[in-house]
C-alpha cells in the first residue's frame, strides 16, 4: 500500500511529463482499437447485406464466377428459366424468384459520364423482382415496368444529381440500351458503395444475358417448418449435380470470403503501423522513466537510507508505469472508437458508404487495447526500474545521478556492432538469393537485426555524428551553437534513444521511397524496351472491352493497326501426357510488333499462324518441349485443340513472363462465341507521322465509353507513377503516426532535460545569457537530435530499400533508383520537426525565474 501511495504521489508530481508519454500510449492503442473497430464494422456491414439479400436456398450455374469477379467474356454464367419451374415443384418450397445479376456493365448519364463508383466497388445491374424488397424499398416513383424503365439506388441518384425521368445508357457486351429513371430505391441496410440499377426481367435477360429465358440464379424460400439444409437436399435431388446450391448461411459465408481478402489486407496493414507506433513509443517511455529516475537519484537514495528495499523502489517505478499504461490505454480505447468513426467518414467520402449505425465494438477490442498498452508500458519501464532499484543510500549525499557504467558501454557497443554486422550480412545474402521466397526471409532478418543494431549502437554513434552535425549546422551560431552541441553530447544514451524513435519511422519512409521509385523506373524502362505500340486502351476496373467500343476504336482514323489481347484459361498437356492448368494470351498477329518478346527458339510471329502457339522457356525446359512439338490445349468453355509449338519465348523478359501465345482465330475455332473472352487490353499503332491525330481520334471514338482510358506511352508511365505515388502517400500517412510519437519523444526529452538543468540555466542567465539565446540553444539542441535520428534513419532505410530492390529484381524490378529529392527533403524537414518539438520546452525555459532556478536543489 505504501508503494502504491508513493507511486501515485510521484505520478501526480510529474503529471505534465507523464502526459506526453501517455499520449504515445494513447495514439498506439487508439490505432489498434480503431483498426479493430473499423474492420469489425466493415464485417458487420457486409454480413448484414449478405444475410438480408440471401434467400433460404440459392441455385446458380456450377461455373458461376465469385461475387467479386467480372467474367472475361462479359456474360455472367446463366441457367435456363425452366430450372425455376422445376424448383417450384419441390415439396417444401414456399416461393421461387428468378434473378439476373451482372457486374459486366457500365451505366452512363446523358452527358456520357460514368455513374459507377470510384471506390473500386462494382456497378451491379439486375432484374426487379419481389425478392429485391428484402434489402430495398422504393423511395419515389415506381418499379421498372418495361424496356424503357430503370430503377436506380438512392445514394447514386444523390451523388450524381439524378431524378425521375433522366435518361441512363447501359453498356454491356450485348450492346448499348437506354432507359429513363422510373423510380429511386433506398437500401434498408447499408450499401457499401455499389451502384445498383434494376430493369424489368425480360429487359435484363435480353440486354444483360443476350436472350430471354435465362437467369443467373434462382432464389428459393422455404415453407414454414422446412430447414434450409432439408430444402437444399430436396432441390439437389430434383435438379441433379449440374448446379451450385447454397443455403443462406453458405451464401453469406461465400460473400464474406469474397471481401475477406480486401478487409484483411487493410486490417493487418493498419495493425502493422500500430506496431511501429508502439515500438517508437517504447523509446519515449524508456527515455521518460530513465530521466525521471536520474533526476530523482537523491530522492531514491533517501528512500533507501530510511529503509526502502531495492524491490520496493523497483516496484514503485513499475507501478508508476502501470498507472501511465492504464490511463493512456483507457484514453486510447475511447480515441480508437473515434478514429474508427473518422475512417468510416473518409471511406464514405471516397464512395464506400458506411453507417455509424453498424458501428461494432466487440468486448475483445478494449481488452486487447488495455492489455497491449499496459504490457508495453510496463515492459518499457522495466530497465529504468531496475536502474532505480540499484541506487544506493549513499546517492542521497550526491548532487548527480550514478555515472554511466563504462564496462556496460563497451558491452553495448560490442553487441550493437555485432547485430549491425549480422544485419548487413543478412541483407547482402538477400541480394544474392536466387529465389524470392528464401531471399525474403533473409531480407526480413536483415531489417530486424540492422534496426536492433542501430538502436543498440545509437549512443556510440551519437558522439561522432552529433559532432559532425554540430560542425556543419551549429557552429555558425557561435557560443550558443557550441552549448547546444555539448548539451546533445552530455548524455549520448538519451540522445541515441531519442534519435532512434525518429529513426524508425524515417527508415521505413526511405526504404519505401527507394522501392517505389525503383518500381516506377523499372516499369518505365521495361515499357520503353518491350512495348512498341503507340497506344494502350484498357479499363480501370477490369471491365472487358465491349464489341461496340472495339468497333469504335478500330474505325478511328490515323491508325495503322489495332491489336486485341485476350486471356484464355486452358489446360495444356505435353507430348508425355503431363497436364498443366494455365492461361494463354490470344492476340492478333500484330502483337509480335506491338510487344517485343525475345525468343530462344523459333519466331514469335510464327506462333500466330494457323494451329500454332508458343511456350515460355521455363515450361519448355521442364516439360522437354521443342519447336515443332504438338501440345493438346483444352480451352475452358470450348473444345480441345492440338497446337504446334512454333516459338519458345525467353522468360528473362518481364512482359508476360512465362506466358503462352496463340492466335485469336485459333481460339475462336474451338470456343463458342458466347464463351469467347473479350479483350482486356487493346494496343494501337499510328501511321507514320499521325501519332497526335490518332491519339485524339481514339479519345473521341471512346468518349461514349468512359470506362476505358486511352493512354500513349507517356500517359501510361505517368499513370504508373501516380499509382505508386498514391500508395506511398497512404503509407506515409500511416507512418506519420510513428513520427508524431517520435516528435513527442523529442518534446519530452527536452522538457525533462530543461528541468534537469534548472540550476545550470539559472546560472547561465545570471552571467548574461539572454532569454532569446537560451531558447535558441534549446531549439538548436532539438534540431541536432532530430537530424541525428534522420541521418541514421535515412541511411538505414536506403540500405533496406537497395537490398529489397536487388531481391525484387528476380521479379522484374531491375532498376535501382534513389529518390534524392525525397531523401533530401525529408532530411531538411527533420530540422523543422526539431524546431517544432522545441517550441514548448524552449518557451518554458525562457520563462524561468533566475533566482529560483539558482536556488533549485
Amino acid at each position: 500500500m505504501t508503494v502504491l501511495k508513493t507511486s501515485l504521489r510521484s505520478f501526480l508530481a510529474h503529471k505534465g511529463r507523464m502526459a506526453l508519454s501517455a499520449v504515445a500510449v494513447l495514439l498506439s492503442v487508439a490505432f489498434v482499437c480503431g483498426t479493430l473497430v473499423f474492420s469489425d464494422t466493415m464485417n458487420t456491414t457486409f454480413d448484414k447485406l449478405f444475410a438480408t439479400t440471401a434467400s433460404d436456398v440459392t441455385v446458380s450455374p456450377k461455373d458461376a464466377a465469385a461475387n467479386d469477379e467480372i467474367p472475361q467474356n462479359g456474360r455472367p454464367a446463366a441457367l435456363p428459366a425452366s430450372v425455376a419451374d422445376q424448383v417450384r415443384s419441390v415439396a417444401g418450397v414456399r416461393a421461387v424468384q428468378g434473378g439476373v445479376v451482372s457486374m459486366s456493365v457500365t451505366v452512363v448519364d446523358s452527358r456520357d459520364e460514368n455513374i459507377g463508383p470510384t471506390s473500386g466497388a462494382p456497378t451491379i445491374a439486375g432484374n426487379w423482382s419481389p425478392n429485391e424488397l428484402r434489402s430495398v424499398e422504393i423511395a419515389s416513383g415506381h418499379e421498372p415496368r418495361g424496356p424503357t424503365d430503370v430503377l436506380v439506388d438512392e445514394a447514386t441518384a444523390d451523388k450524381h444529381h439524378l431524378k425521375i425521368g433522366d435518361e441512363l445508357r447501359t453498356i454491356a457486351v450485348t450492346g448499348d440500351f437506354t432507359a429513363r429513371i422510373s423510380g429511386i430505391a433506398a437500401f434498408k441496410v447499408t450499401n457499401p458503395g455499389a451502384t445498383v440499377v434494376w430493369y424489368d426481367t425480360a429487359t435484363a435477360q435480353r440486354e444483360l444475358l443476350g436472350k430471354e429465358g435465362l437467369f443467373t440464379q434462382v432464389s428459393v424460400d422455404a415453407a414454414p417448418g422446412v430447414s434450409d439444409e432439408e430444402l437444399k437436399a430436396d432441390i439437389a435431388a430434383k435438379l441433379g449435380s449440374g448446379y451450385k446450391l447454397q443455403t443462406a448461411a453458405e451464401a453469406t459465408d461465400a460473400g464474406r470470403e469474397d471481401v475477406a481478402g480486401f478487409l484483411d489486407v487493410m486490417k493487418y496493414a493498419m495493425l502493422g503501423f500500430a506496431g511501429i507506433a508502439f515500438l517508437v513509443g517504447i523509446f519515449l517511455i524508456v527515455n521518460t522513466f530513465s530521466m525521471l529516475v536520474a533526476q530523482r537519484t537523491r530522492e531514491i537514495g533517501l528512500m533507501r537510507a530510511i529503509g526502502s528495499s531495492r524491490s520496493q523502489v523497483n516496484r514503485s517505478v513499475l507501478v508508476e508505469a502501470l498507472l501511465l499504461g492504464v490511463v493512456g490505454s483507457l484514453a486510447g480505447v475511447a480515441a480508437g472508437v473515434g478514429l474508427a468513426v473518422g475512417l468510416m467518414e473518409i471511406m464514405t467520402s471516397m464512395g464506400m458508404e458506411l453507417s455509424t449505425q453498424d458501428l461494432t465494438v466487440r468486448w475483445t477490442t478494449p481488452v486487447v487495447g488495455l492489455a497491449l498498452g499496459v504490457v508495453v508500458t510496463v515492459l518499457a519501464a522495466f530497465v529504468p526500474a531496475r536502474r532505480a532499484g540499484k541506487v544506493s543510500p549513499m546517492a542521497a549525499l550526491r548532487d548527480a545521478g550514478t555515472p554511466a557504467d563504462g564496462r556496460a558501454g563497451k558491452v553495448r557497443a560490442a553487441v550493437g556492432l555485432l547485430l549491425t554486422a549480422a544485419g548487413a550480412a543478412a541483407l547482402w545474402t538477400a541480394t544474392q538469393a536466387e529465389e524470392a521466397g528464401a531471399g525474403s526471409l533473409w531480407l526480413g532478418l536483415g531489417v530486424v537485426l540492422s534496426l536492433l543494431g542501430f538502436v543498440v549502437i545509437g549512443p556510440l554513434l551519437a558522439g561522432g555524428v552529433v559532432r559532425v552535425l554540430g560542425a556543419v549546422v551549429l557552429r555558425v551560431f557561435g557560443p550558443v551553437g557550441r552549448m547546444a552541441e555539448r548539451n546533445a553530447l552530455r548524455n549520448p544514451r538519451r540522445t541515441g534513444a531519442t534519435g532512434a524513435a525518429l529513426m524508425i519511422g524515417l527508415a521505413l519512409v526511405a526504404c519505401l521511397s527507394v522501392v517505389g521509385s525503383s518500381m516506377v523506373a523499372s516499369a518505365t524502362e521495361e515499357l520503353d524496351r518491350s512495348v512498341g505500340a503507340d497506344f494502350i486502351v484498357q479499363s480501370a476496373n477490369g471491365q472487358p472491352i465491349v464489341p461496340q467500343a472495339q468497333a469504335a476504336l478500330e474505325k478511328a482514323p490515323g491508325l495503322d493497326h489495332v491489336t486485341e489481347y485476350k486471356w484464355v484459361e486452358a489446360t495444356v498437356t505435353d507430348p508425355r501426357g503431363k497436364a498443366k492448368k494455365t492461361g494463354l494470351v490470344a492476340a492478333d498477329p500484330t502483337y509480335a510488333e506491338d510487344v517485343r518478346r525475345d525468343t530462344t527458339a523459333g519466331k514469335l510471329a510464327d506462333a500466330y499462324g494457323p494451329g500454332a502457339m508458343s511456350v515460355g522457356s521455363a515450361y519448355a525446359a521442364e516439360h522437354g518441349v521443342e519447336v515443332g512439338d504438338r501440345l493438346t490445349v483444352a480451352f475452358q468453355g470450348g473444345r480441345p485443340a492440338v497446337l504446334r509449338v512454333a516459338a519458345i519465348t525467353s522468360d528473362d523478359n518481364n512482359i508476360d513472363k512465362g506466358v503462352m501465345y496463340t492466335n485469336i482465330t485459333t481460339v475462336a475455332r474451338h470456343v463458342p462465341d458466347d464463351r469467347m473472352p473479350r479483350s482486356m487490353i487493346v494496343f494501337g499503332t499510328a501511321k507514320d507521322g499521325q501519332e497526335a491525330a490518332a491519339y485524339q481520334a481514339l479519345k473521341d471514338a471512346l468518349k461514349p465509353y468512359p470506362q476505358y482510358k486511352v493512354a500513349d506511352q507517356a500517359d501510361y508511365k505517368e499513370t504508373l507513377k501516380d499509382q505508386v505515388g498514391q500508395l506511398l502517400n497512404i503509407v506515409y500517412g500511416l507512418l506519420a503516426l510513428a513520427i508524431v510519437v517520435a516528435v513527442l519523444g523529442v518534446v519530452n526529452t527536452l522538457a525533462l532535460s530543461v528541468v534537469e538543468r534548472t540550476r545550470e540555466i539559472g546560472l547561465m542567465r545570471a552571467i548574461g545569457l539572454s532569454r532569446r539565446q537560451l531558447r535558441r540553444m534549446i531549439r538548436l539542441e532539438s534540431v541536432v537530435i532530430a537530424l541525428f535520428g534522420a541521418l541514421l534513419g535515412l541511411g538505414l532505410g536506403m540500405g533496406w530499400g537497395t537490398a529489397a530492390q536487388r531481391l525484387l529484381a528476380l521479379e522484374g524490378l531491375g532498376v535501382l533508383e534513389i529518390p534524392w529529392p525525397t531523401i533530401i527533403g525529408v532530411f531538411v524537414g527533420s530540422a523543422f520537426v526539431g524546431l517544432f518539438a522545441a517550441l514548448i520546452p524552449a518557451f518554458r525555459a525562457g520563462r524561468m525565474n533566475v533566482l529560483n532556478a539558482i536556488a533549485t536543489d
